[in-house]
């Protein structure tokens, strides 16, 4: 569920989590380093310090100075996401840190989060320089970060197809249940997903997301006729084979993703976001309250990206991969605490301070697991 669907109450739980984690607010970047490029995000304008940049790893250091929630994307050819940082909030700062070849992009900020976003062209040139160049270990992590994705797709089509399969016999009851588990291996890769554009929309999309016009369609769409309205009539049938078809794209897709250290990082950063602006609140899941399923896989899929990249990141920082080896460990122990048979406990029992010891834990994570892209980028 990319972050652009926030809602009044999760955007809340943003302010709180940027005062709660250190430098989120503060956090600031020279706009004179040869690979920093500085983003103005307005409400009404994207001013970039440089349309012109080598290639190899560039920062984007973003300050919002607008009034409204934003986010900043690196687009390449055919709106291909390259990078990306949502729910920046206003007057406050963030650095993204893209692995960039030669070639023509669009830097693209989205205030209040919606629609195609205020864009500027820019240009990479040249080759990467030597510090860029392709460490064996990385191109290790990129490979089995690719496999791993492939297999969450693969392991997914079955499990949304017995979903689909129960809505379609109108088996509410055995709807329910498949539900969550037919959610885990997108939510491990959901970043990957959310790159190619258009898959995401129409699998995962909140109806508060929904822009003029738009059918809703995917997950959220049954969930809410399982659990408040109780029925899988011919709408919903319709809807499942949909849905079936969606994830089947999205496995078709996958082995042409585009992945890259750093776009591995920035992935795992953003599962954290998830989990703090949408699952954290229980606006994710709030007809089943299976919230805690998908924080489980937004979880494991951060520590997996982490893992793989984690041999460079000791060497380049040893600090920063015990910290993020410590946090890990902490927001894992706190969830293996909620499970319940082979599942969780139904969100709707996680009491208010349950809640906030969750989002304690994943502010713990998010700042030093933002640090990961630039630990090893250079």
């Amino acid at each position: 569920m990319p972050a652009r669907r926030l809602t009044a109450v999760s955007v809340l739980a943003l302010a709180a989590m940027c005062t709660a984690v250190a430098g989120c607010a503060e956090k600031k970047a020279s706009s004179s380093s040869d690979d920093t490029v500085a983003v103005d995000a307005g409400d009404s304008a994207c001013k970039v310090s440089r349309t012109s940049f080598p290639a190899g790893p560039v920062d984007l250091a973003v300050h919002n100075t607008g009034s409204k929630v934003t986010e900043v994307y690196v687009y390449g050819q055919g709106d291909r996401i390259v990078a990306e940082r949502e729910n920046i909030g206003p007057g406050t700062r963030a650095v993204v840190t893209a692995q960039l070849a030669a070639g023509t992009y669009e830097i693209a900020c989205k205030p209040g989060m919606k629609g195609d976003g205020i864009r500027q062209k820019v240009t990479v040139t040249g080759a990467a320089g030597a510090a860029a160049q392709a460490d064996p270990r990385l191109a290790s992590a990129v490979a089995a970060y690719r496999a791993y994705v492939q297999q969450q797709a693969d392991l997914s089509v079955p499990a949304v197809r017995a979903f689909a399969d129960a809505v379609k016999a109108g088996d509410v009851a055995k709807a329910k249940a498949l539900y969550a588990p037919s959610r885990v291996g997108w939510e491990r890769t959901e970043p990957v997903a959310e790159s190619f554009g258009d898959i995401d929309p129409k699998t995962d999309l909140r109806e508060d997301g929904l822009e003029p016009g738009q059918q809703w369609t995917g997950w959220h769409r049954l969930e809410k006729a399982l659990w408040k309205d109780g029925k899988a009539g011919a709408e919903e049938k319709a809807l499942a084979d949909r849905l079936v078809a969606d994830v089947q794209d999205w496995r078709a897709r996958v082995g042409k993703a585009d992945i890259t250290p750093t776009s591995m990082a920035n992935g795992a950063k953003e599962l954290l976001d998830e989990v703090a602006t949408g699952k954290v609140t229980g606006e994710e899941d709030r007809y089943s309250h299976t919230d805690l399923y998908d924080v489980n896989g937004n979880v494991e899929g951060a520590q997996k990206a982490y893992e793989l990249l984690k041999p460079v990141a000791a060497a380049k920082d040893p600090q920063l991969a015990a910290t993020l080896d410590r946090e890990f460990a902490t927001l894992r122990s706190l969830l293996a605490g909620y499970r319940q048979g082979d599942g969780y406990r139904s969100y709707d029992k996680v009491t208010q301070q349950e809640r906030k010891q969750f989002s304690d834990a994943v502010n713990a994570l998010a700042e030093p697991l933002s640090r990961l892209a630039s630990a090893v980028a250079r």
